[in-house]
């Protein structure tokens, strides 16, 4: 609840032209959307993506054989919190260009930054939860984070047509995020869609992408 910073944006709306910024949020849909206090459920997406953070966190975690000292556990929500804010959010990227490689993600808005984090360094196995070397213990939980996460995210995402609300094909053209099992860690796959295949009752259940 973001009540704090309303009531900072009103001061500076005494010091800005008014009608010149009620037109510039309108023109690009921007609006202040608030949940209930204490009220969490009724935030919709946006809680049911804090919901499976905590859960992969939970999962995460419990495969330590031991407690985390502060400075672990500290390295280990970086990592996550890289993960997290690595996901795409729009196909407007940084260069205009919708093919592009490098979307627009949190970590640009929160590091202005165009850089994005390196991938691992080398493969990171089980036993180096009981490795003498903490960073390569730190590193598997955060390979483990960054699995169980994106299969979690892309399933909540993904458009299920039974009992929703139909919606267009998919058609040549449309940017996707490609799900492979094979990707360093913070990088997400986009893809453009050259070709559709119309199944019996004329939806697109399968498309060619590259």
């Amino acid at each position: 609840n973001f009540i704090g910073a309303k009531n900072e944006f009103a001061k500076a709306l005494r010091e800005i032209d008014n009608n010149r910024l009620v037109a510039f949020l309108a023109e690009r849909q921007c609006d202040f959307v608030f949940n209930a206090p204490h009220a969490s459920h009724t935030g919709g997406v946006r809680e049911r993506q804090i919901r499976t953070v905590r859960s992969v966190l939970h999962s995460t975690l419990s495969l330590s054989s031991g407690r985390l000292d502060k400075s672990c556990l500290r390295t280990f929500f970086y990592e996550a919190m890289a993960i997290v804010n690595s996901q795409p959010l729009t196909i407007d990227n940084l260069n205009d260009d919708p093919k592009s490689p490098e979307p627009l993600t949190p970590n640009h808005l929160l590091t202005l930054k165009s850089v994005q984090a390196l991938p691992p360094p080398c493969k990171f196995v089980r036993e180096d939860l009981y490795a003498s070397k903490r960073w390569r213990y730190i590193q598997y939980l955060a390979e483990q984070f960054w699995s169980c996460w994106r299969k979690e995210y892309l399933s909540n995402i993904a458009t299920r047509q039974c009992w929703l609300t139909p919606k267009r094909n998919m058609q040549v053209g449309d940017i996707v995020l490609e799900k492979a099992e094979d990707l360093p860690r913070n990088y997400w796959r986009m893809a453009e869609v050259i070709e559709t295949v119309v199944s019996k009752d004329n939806l697109v259940r399968r498309v060619k992408i590259r």
